[in-house]
């Protein structure tokens, strides 16, 4: 189901939270929505469910405009942050709701129960109860009643962000798996940029309302459109030349002891240990504080080394370096 956005705009007030939105959604693919807090892409994202009306703007499925049809009959499936399960529900029968208020055959409504629960791995959790869950098994229980009712299309809102670290790293890759079994296609909004390229097919970086780079996640990172773009989505240093600045990440940056072609002399300032790499704080002519990774099988540097540095890959960009 191809998705077409089209000068999309809402706004709140005097607030736009989108701002003149134009997108092609890919049929099937797993398509991230990634932005700092505030930059629309929630909005967005309840815009596309019907959960918001749009001030200007259409949603085209298919080739038929759905802007204004009800969340009801946009055959979507949404996951909130706060998982909204119901707390006086057994896990099954949270699963089951969707296809029990649809009028299915309650023997149809086992078998995708069980179905279900197995898909997100927990086929013998069925009859507990929210709160004896935790919140990674809460989040799965979520997903699982989002695709009870085989929707044509997956939300998901912040699905990880009240989860600790570990968890989230699980459940992005259970996710994924996921998506790879039930081939729907699937919107997912997060603010964690290691996230969105981590897991996506597509990535969709958002600012201040307006979308401001599309593409793979290859795309957007190793040719990102602004300044702005480059820094959310990976670190980065902006190296002063002259009237401009160069930027450059941390891995695309050589470190050695002797000089060599297109070096220039820096001081090891700070050694962090990484595991499989270490990150040297550095210090360059004219006080400029840059940062590199290094494999961790490289011989070390120690800290106030004097060693040379130089760029392998260096971007720069037209008109202001704030943006």
């Amino acid at each position: 189901m191809t998705i077409a956005l089209n000068h999309l705009t809402k706004r709140f007030g005097k607030v736009t939270a989108v701002d003149d939105v134009t997108l092609s959604i890919r049929t099937g693919a797993l398509t991230a929505i990634v932005g700092p807090s505030g930059c629309g892409k929630s909005t967005l994202l309840r815009l596309l469910a019907g959960f918001e009306e749009p001030d200007a703007g259409s949603i085209i499925v298919d080739g038929i405009d759905v802007t204004g049809q009800p969340v009801r009959e946009r055959g979507v499936g949404f996951v909130f942050q706060s998982y909204a399960l119901f707390p006086h529900l057994t896990v099954a029968r949270n699963v089951a709701f969707p296809l029990e208020i649809r009028g299915e055959p309650p023997a149809r409504v086992r078998e995708r129960i069980r179905e279900l629960l197995e898909l997100v791995q927990l086929p013998d959790l069925a009859e507990r109860r929210p709160h004896q869950l935790s919140g990674g098994q809460r989040q799965r229980v979520a997903l699982a009643r989002a695709l009870a009712a085989a929707p044509r299309f997956l939300f998901l809102d912040e699905p990880f962000a009240a989860l600790d670290y570990h968890v989230r790293r699980d459940l992005r890759t259970q996710l994924r798996a996921l998506h790879e079994t039930v081939h729907v296609t699937t919107l997912l909004v997060t603010h964690d940029a290691e996230e969105a390229m981590e897991i996506a097919d597509d990535v969709v970086l958002m600012r201040e309302g307006r979308i401001e780079q599309s593409g793979s996640p290859s795309d957007v990172y190793d040719a990102p459109a602004s300044p702005f773009a480059l820094h959310f989505l990976g670190p980065a240093n902006a190296i002063p030349d002259g009237d401009a600045v160069r930027f450059v990440r941390p891995h695309e940056l050589r470190v050695a002891v002797t000089a060599f072609s297109g070096s220039r002399p820096a001081r090891v300032t700070r050694v962090i240990h990484l595991g499989a790499r270490r990150r040297y704080e550095l210090l360059l002519s004219g006080n400029v504080a840059v940062t590199a990774d290094v494999s961790g099988s490289e011989p070390p540097f120690a800290e106030g080394a004097d060693v040379h540095v130089a760029a392998s890959l260096e971007r720069s960009f037209a008109g202001s370096a704030a943006r």
